[in-house]
């Protein structure tokens, strides 16, 4: 009688390795990412920032959970104001990205002091835009709903939410920029934990003020803006706890907090190109809402409930960008522009893994991962055909998101800006309102028109990347 077969396992020293790998990511670690295994430098960076972008599309996907329940005109009116809020976003991440290059050059280069004081005027830089961005959004809400296309009943249920997100929008800032500081510096497990304790604070809050659990009033859509920002905004306090009791690389003193106008220039110079390079592409996002707009309350719906689920897969693929943005700046101010290639190529590949099979769900399921969210037979068809339609291309989708932040690690902001400017405004926006208006696609036009610009954009950063241009870029 032949022996019976017993299934290999895996050795338990390898476990007990992987295990302490992991743990030693989601802890920190003050190894130098310039020297040493490439595939050890991107799992120490990616895991906690895949975990800190799954954290934050969680905001996104958790108050479309609990909002979808008041109906369509209150998720209409939380895609309005997101496409809106899309423009502080990038004047944030463009703000970040610049940091975030800087603090990783300093940083490469041995410099800690310098990347401390690069951290200070990041931050008051962020403060007096936001303060700017929140005036205006609490004056205008209303005017800025009806330049949307709102109807009035969407006006009249979602003035009191636009006006408290944008009017706190220090919060997005602050959170955005603060996390750059601590990639940049490669203390990605404390930008991690900051999300985690935001959002933690937002799930609980969320369904407790939307719909007046327990002792909490009931707000309905206000509600959500209420637990966002404030999850919002002691994350931040976290994350100023962090650098002020010196919990990793980056240290502020009281020696740091002063106004430094040559650092501050250079901020604004690499950050110029960020900012553009997101207005730009957010503006285009914008233009899409508006021609959805045509197609009503429905067509805004689904749309809304299909990018919020896209973004959940997206962001934690974004971390891996950011990853590969660290180890750029990092490498290029050690003087090994080799090692900072070689990581971006790495990262691209272990991300069009994990994005490709998070598109072929999508494809195959797109019906029962809407319906997570919505039963309104006129929003969930919308919705499950756009996401399906934008997961055809998520494997294009992952070697774009780190090619991009290469690009923004090494502080050259100006060349994803120029291309962003050819495919999403010449390319995108033209073909959306063609397919959807004069071919008669309505809004399937739009989620095709997305597809096509997100590919293209991938193939010419690719083209540009291979260049090389980027190493010579000084910050």
């Amino acid at each position: 009688m032949p022996e019976p077969t017993i299934s290999p396992q895996p050795p338990a020293g390898a476990v007990r390795r992987s295990w302490r790998f992991l743990r030693q990511a989601l802890a920190g670690t003050e190894e130098d990412f310039t020297q040493g295994s490439l595939g050890r430098a991107i799992g120490l960076l990616a895991i906690p920032m895949v975990l800190e972008m799954s954290m934050e599309s969680i905001f996104a996907v958790v108050d479309v959970f609990f909002v979808a329940r008041l109906g369509a005109d209150a998720v209409a009116t939380v895609g309005l104001t997101e496409s809106v809020l899309t423009l502080v976003f990038a004047i944030a991440i463009g703000l970040s990205m610049a940091t975030t290059a800087v603090v990783a050059r300093r940083i490469g280069e041995k410099n800690r002091e310098q990347a401390s004081v690069t951290a200070v005027q990041a931050i008051l830089l962020g403060l007096a835009v936001s303060a700017a961005i929140g005036v205006t959004g609490v004056w205008a809400a209303p005017k800025i709903l009806a330049l949307m296309g709102a109807t009035p009943e969407v006006i009249a249920v979602g003035t009191p939410y636009t006006t408290l997100m944008t009017g706190g929008s220090v919060t997005i800032v602050l959170l955005f920029l603060n996390n750059a500081i601590f990639r940049g510096a490669g203390d990605a497990s404390v930008a991690m934990r900051s999300l985690w304790l935001a959002n933690g604070i937002n799930i609980v809050l969320d369904p407790c003020l939307i719909f007046g659990l327990g002792p909490f009033p009931e707000l309905g859509l206000l509600g959500a803006a209420v637990a966002t920002n404030t999850g919002r905004g002691i994350g931040v306090l976290y994350q100023f706890y962090c650098m002020f009791k010196g919990h990793g690389r980056i240290t502020i003193a009281g020696r740091h907090l002063r106004f430094n106008p040559s650092v501050t220039l250079r901020l604004l110079k690499v950050s110029a190109g960020g900012i553009m390079q997101f207005l730009i592409a957010t503006s285009s996002w914008i233009g899409l809402v508006r021609i959805l707009a045509i197609f009503g309350s429905s067509a805004l719906a689904g749309y809304t409930i299909a990018i919020r689920i896209a973004i959940f897969a997206l962001l934690p693929s974004w971390g891996m960008g950011n990853a590969a943005a660290t180890l750029v700046g990092q490498n290029l101010g050690a003087g090994k522009a080799d090692r900072a290639e070689r990581s971006v190529w790495l990262t691209s590949w272990y991300n069009m893994a994990f994005l490709g099979m998070v598109g072929i769900v999508f494809i195959f399921f797109a019906e029962a991962v809407v319906g997570i969210f919505t039963h309104d037979p006129a929003v969930l068809p919308i919705a499950a055909d756009c996401l399906r339609v934008m997961a055809y291309g998520y494997a294009f989708y992952a070697i774009g998101m780190v090619i991009v932040q290469a690009f923004n690690g090494a502080g050259d902001t100006n060349t994803p800006t120029v291309i962003n400017f050819f495919c999403y405004w010449l390319l995108q926006i033209p073909l959306a309102y063609g397919l959807a208006q004069m071919a008669g696609l309505e809004e399937r036009g739009v989620f095709l028109a997305i597809l096509v610009a997100e590919i293209v954009l991938t193939v010419t950063g690719v083209l540009v990347f291979r260049r090389g241009r980027w190493k010579n870029r000084q910050v």
